[in-house]
């Protein structure tokens, strides 16, 4: 193990932090917050620590495998969580380790489950910092970091597969950095348009900029206790819709649609998947409450799509209480925090290829087992796709279960309800936010025992990281083979 390159990355990325937290410190000092000295030893904390480590492994061997790419995922996301978590303690507005650690994760891995109670009495800076920690994590914190790589002479492949392992994102260029430098470009572009419709609809510049951040990472932090009830808008809430949909949109696909390659995007059988399941469920929910409900039709059908699109790309936003719906449709509520966006955006969840990928190798076995000698490969695109990639699929999968399963057990010890422990583990593994029981729509986490909320911290973090990334780093060979 390289340990000097892997330190040498942290440290590199500490600085990245730095910068981000003393963006936060100028939007304190223009608002005239509370929290401008909390920032400020925030920054320092941050920026001395980066700059030793990069003036200590200054001669680093350049040798870079997949083993330090692992490594170096994992250890920043941790990193950049504890760090991060540096303004809500000294400014305290998150004064508990666990709650603020929680909190950051949440942040960072674009959760968007809090244990704030009050956050109209939280300054700008720390509002803006919870923003922050949405749009750096959205996009990847290691996909920021590749659009620098030429600067530092790193090969950066190992780090973009292990930050996003399991399936293959088409990337649009051979070069990694310009890949990543494309994405963030449209990522960039994007945030910048909804901000801009945001404010057409009656959001303050402060307000629409946080909830951009927080739309196109899939993140879900607001900056109302209420989340997006706090505006009944139906244009704001149809504007964040859109921009909720197109977040869990493959951002390869939507950057060649905006190059005029729109049937790029719709022949992809994930995306025509994608909106099939969106618009399956939302005429499912959208039925129930015209029959179960006195709402009118308007009002039912923008909170089934608002919540289907929120559920299913992980966001997390909130306009209406689901768990108050009834019993079946919350359940399919409960059943989308199971599927996740596309490949290749910044949705969490198991992801909608592998979704598809399960049922048509579920259902291809049927047919092998009626043609036990033909050969009847599992196609994707049009494309066969490789044992290896269904392999890996269904591992991902039985990981996954093993998780929820064995985590929901474990969370009951301190919760001690089932429907609490069930929401809360789908939620942070899913990265989606809000739960079943005492963490649903309109509560926090806050009353989750400390023991409980690192523990989903670090499952938040291993869902963001798709399980692979972090799991690996406990098996015997990773640490014995060369």
């Amino acid at each position: 193990m390289n340990f000097k390159m892997v330190f040498r990355v942290t440290g590199l990325l500490l600085l990245v932090e730095g910068a981000a937290l003393l963006v936060s410190l100028l939007v304190s000092l223009v608002t005239g917050g509370s929290d401008t000295q909390a920032f400020v030893w925030s920054v320092l904390a941050c920026g001395i620590p980066g700059g030793l480590l990069i003036l200590l492994t200054q001669k680093a061997p350049r040798n870079f495998t997949r083993r330090e790419g692992f490594m170096i995922v994992s250890l920043v996301w941790l990193v950049f969580s504890l760090f991060g978590a540096l303004p809500y303690i000294l400014s305290g507005t998150i004064p508990g380790f666990a709650d603020a650690f929680f909190e950051t994760m949440s942040g960072f891995t674009t959760t968007g489950a809090s244990v704030v109670d009050n956050l109209e009495s939280f300054p700008r800076g720390i509002l803006f910092w919870r923003a922050v920690t949405h749009w750096l994590g959205g996009m990847g914190i290691i996909v920021l970091f590749l659009t620098m790589m030429p600067a530092f002479g790193i090969g950066g492949l190992q780090l973009y597969d292990a930050e996003a392992p399991g399936l293959t994102v088409e990337k649009i260029s051979p070069r990694i950095h310009q890949t990543a430098r494309i994405v963030w470009g449209v990522y960039v572009i994007l945030t910048l348009l909804e901000t801009l419709l945001l404010m057409l609809g009656g959001m303050s510049l402060f307000d629409s900029v946080c909830h951009a951040f927080a739309t196109m990472a899939t993140g879900g932090f607001s900056t109302k206790q209420a989340s997006i009830a706090f505006w009944p808008s139906p244009y704001i809430q149809y504007v964040l819709t859109l921009f909720m949909f197109l977040a869990g949109t493959n951002f390869t696909l939507l950057f060649f649609a905006g190059k005029g390659k729109l049937s790029r995007l719709f022949r992809d059988e994930e995306f025509r998947y994608y909106f099939l399941f969106v618009f399956g469920f939302t005429v499912l929910i959208f039925s129930g409450l015209l029959i179960t409900t006195q709402l009118p039709a308007e009002q039912a059908f923008r909170d089934s799509l608002f919540t289907v699109v929120s559920v299913i790309t992980t966001t997390g936003f909130v306009t209406a209480d689901y768990l108050m719906w009834s019993p079946v449709l919350y359940m399919l509520i409960f059943i989308l925090f199971f599927f996740g966006g596309s490949t290749g955006s910044t949705g969490g969840g198991i992801k909608i290829m592998r979704i598809v990928l399960l049922l048509k190798n579920s259902y291809y076995e049927l047919r092998r087992i009626i043609h036990p000698s033909g050969v009847i490969p599992v196609r994707f695109n049009k494309h066969a796709i490789e044992p290896r990639t269904i392999s890996n699929v269904l591992a991902f999968f039985m990981f996954y279960l093993m998780v929820f399963f064995i985590s929901t057990v474990f969370l009951m010890i301190f919760v001690g309800d089932m429907d609490t422990s069930m929401g809360a583990v789908a939620s942070c593994l899913g990265n989606i936010g809000p739960g079943l029981g005492s963490v649903g729509p309109v509560f926090t986490y806050s009353a989750v025992p400390d023991v409980g909320k690192i523990f989903l911290s670090l499952l938040m973090m291993l869902g963001r990281l798709e399980l692979f990334t972090v799991l690996v780093l406990f098996t015997p060979s990773f640490w014995t083979e060369q």
